[in-house]
């Protein structure tokens, strides 16, 4: 039975750590969330740098940072703008990308885009080095669209996780059209052997990087939407 001084003994903070060898007490940094989230949910990590690789993104629609995982290590990172070595969005690189919401709506004229998605971006910067995709985890901050997920597809990408929502545009009033982008869409998404799924996190430059407010999600408990 513990003694009446062992009893009230004062419970050592969290932040103060206990060096057994000798006894003695030291004063150690609080674990900020954002550590310990990393480590409880390992695709919410993965994201984290993806959002982190988007800061780099040059367009002046949705900037979109990728990253591939093979066997939980960062093989690949992408990000969205033009081609290497060529004037980006932002000093009027891309012409759709200059004319946005004037002659372009969102959705439209992808041909005369020269920006390279961030998904794209990644699979590239992954086949330029020689690093297999095959059975890869490809982690994008927006859903990827009819082109990128076609190349994941072809790039043998296992499965997706993604932040914010993206669907595919018709134009204005063309609801048949509407329909038939979404059945296709919806074909290349459940070609992927592992899924594709949602995660629900705190983005703080969702403001920045969209160009639609982001949609709101009901999630398990992990934060993850099977899609």
């Amino acid at each position: 039975m513990p003694s009446k001084s062992t009893s009230r003994r004062k419970k050592i903070p969290e932040d103060r750590m206990l060096d057994h060898a000798s006894g003695k007490t030291h004063i150690a940094r609080a674990e900020p969330d954002s550590a310990k989230n990393a480590r409880r949910n390992r695709h919410k990590y993965f994201m984290a740098i993806a959002m982190a690789v988007r800061s780099r993104a040059n367009c002046k629609g949705n900037r979109v940072g990728a990253v591939i995982v093979v066997q939980n290590r960062i093989v690949s990172t992408g990000y969205n703008g033009t081609p290497e070595n060529m004037p980006n969005c932002l000093a009027g690189g891309c012409y759709r990308c200059k004319n946005r919401d004037k002659a372009y709506k969102s959705g439209e004229a992808y041909d005369l885009c020269i920006c390279v998605h961030a998904e794209q971006n990644a699979i590239l910067a992954a086949a330029r080095f020689g690093i297999p995709t095959q059975g890869s985890t490809l982690y994008t901050t927006l859903r990827p669209c009819f082109g990128c997920a076609k190349e994941m597809l072809q790039a043998q990408v296992q499965s997706v996780y993604f932040l914010h929502e993206w669907s595919p545009n018709a134009k204005e009033g063309d609801v048949l059209k509407t329909v038939e982008q979404q059945a296709e869409y919806d074909k290349l998404m459940g070609r992927f052997p592992g899924g594709v799924h949602q995660l629900q996190m705190p983005d703080p430059d969702a403001e920045w990087a969209l160009s639609k407010p982001p949609a709101s999600v009901s999630t398990d408990q992990h934060g993850t939407q099977v899609i």
